[in-house]
Parts: structure tokens; sequence; C-alpha cells
């Protein structure tokens, strides 16, 4: 069953979340991030752009202005493929793991796999960035001490999702984290 409902981000853009529900215990979470602005990206051109013209005309050397054109490809080119994540993943598997997914604007893709076995809860948990601001992230087990925390894992952290939004992913979180404690617990 899949169902696509849509969200705000801290910054008011807009964001559409599918649910993907595979089993009881299998749920698929894509978080859509708005698309690079073309007003944005014109803009930023044009100003270097302009830059380099008025360095031109100072100096006269045509290397200026090659340069610059060289500088904003290659510059474009490292946000789309560094920098520019137009989805991001969140798929739990109650018996296996957790695993995130970010899809950059230039067609790659980076994986981070969590066991189940190093996952002691899911969380919301708030910061102050200028505003409050609510984020998503996995708690990992310490292998030392027994209810202590290792390390803090965040999701979505280039989409910045509204409270609203995230609570909807914590809760379906947490109903399949429930249900793999049953399940382990049970003989």
């Amino acid at each position: 069953m899949e169902e696509e409902r849509i969200f705000s981000d801290i910054y008011g853009g807009r964001l559409a979340l599918q649910r993907r529900h595979y089993s009881p215990s299998c749920r698929e979470f894509c978080l859509g991030c708005p698309r690079l602005s073309l007003r944005s990206l014109t803009a930023a051109t044009c100003t270097v752009w302009l830059v380099a013209y008025g360095l031109f005309t100072l100096c006269q050397n045509s290397m200026v202005l090659s340069a610059a054109i060289f500088i904003t490809l290659l510059g474009l080119l490292g946000y789309l493929h560094f920098v520019k994540i137009d989805q991001e993943t969140l798929l739990i598997i109650g018996s296996l793991g957790i695993q995130m997914t970010s899809s950059y604007a230039s067609g790659k893709e980076s994986t981070t796999f969590i066991e189940m076995g190093k996952v002691k809860d899911v969380v919301i948990n708030e910061a102050i960035y200028m505003v409050m601001i609510y984020y998503l992230c996995i708690l990992l087990k310490d292998p030392v001490e027994p209810h202590g925390v290792s390390q803090v894992v965040p999701v979505f952290q280039s989409a910045k999702p509204r409270l609203d939004c995230l609570i909807e992913v914590y809760r379906s979180c947490q109903e399949i984290l429930a249900l793999q404690k049953v399940t382990s617990a049970s003989p």
C-alpha cells in the first residue's frame, strides 16, 4: 500500500512524503526535497559572470571571462553531485535493520545501513537552529554499557521536515520496533 502526503520543511518549502507498507514489519518513507530553483541558479551565474565582466573591463584579459565560465560550471557540477539532495529514504525492516538513502541531483546515491541489533530506539529530538527545530534520530546501543547510547544518527538531514511529518514517521517506526521487541521476546 502506498500513500503520499504533502508537508512543509522548516523554511516553508513543500515536501512530499511517500509511505509504502510492504508488511507489518517493513515500511519505507521517501521524502522528496524541493527541486533546484532555476531563479537562484540564474542569479548566482549572472552575479559571477557580471563580476568577471567587470574585472575583464578593468584588466582587458580574456582569461578572466574564461575562468569565470569554467569556475561556474565546476561549481554547479560540484553542487549537484555533492550537496543538492533530491530525495531521502528511510527503510525500516523489523527483523533486519534500518537503511537510509540519500539521492543527489546528479543521480549519485549514498546509503547507510544500521543492523536492528544495534538500534536502541528512534526518537524525535529538538535543537535550536535560530529557532526551535525538531529532527528524527536513531539511537544506537552502547556495546560497553547496556543502558547507554553510543551514537545518535539523524534522519532526513537535508529535507528538515516539520514536526507533523516527523511524528508520522516516528509512530510507524515505533510500531515496528514494538513488534520487533514482542517477536524477539517470545520463545
